[in-house]
């Protein structure tokens, strides 16, 4: 049984030490596409954490938001992480359609105010305003 609090704390720490190294990379890079993809997971958690306060935020979109923060998260993946280009698609998918459904529920200028990133990076992941 050691063993496995060994190994949990060991991928906990290798997931902790992943994500310092996209905020770091997120304030080091210039201005541009790849700052806004290195920074986007970090940007979804500090939505995510943002908006589970917020009184305007329906209770299904605050579960759809927090089941896409989950599944970034979890190291369990349809197309496994390590595969070149498609191992973070199934992420991709579902950040998407949590971002665009929340998109629908919430006032947008709610979410575009809880979004701290670059807001033509969510303003093209929710679509055109209705």
């Amino acid at each position: 049984m050691r063993h496995w609090f060994i190994g949990l704390a060991i991928a906990l720490a290798c997931l902790l030490a992943s994500w310092a190294v996209l905020v770091l990379l997120a304030r080091r890079l210039p201005p541009g596409i790849m700052r806004d993809l290195v920074a986007f997971i970090p940007d979804l958690v500090t939505t995510v954490r943002r908006l589970r306060s917020d009184p305007e935020v329906p209770r299904r979109a605050k579960i759809a938001l927090l089941v896409a923060a989950v599944w970034v998260a979890s190291p369990i993946d349809l197309i496994p992480e390590f595969l070149p280009v498609i191992g973070p698609l199934d992420d991709i998918v579902v950040v998407a359609l949590a971002l665009r459904y929340a998109g629908r529920v919430i006032p947008r200028q709610t979410l575009l105010d809880a979004w701290p990133g670059n807001p033509r990076l969510i303003e093209r992941l929710l679509g055109p305003a209705r």
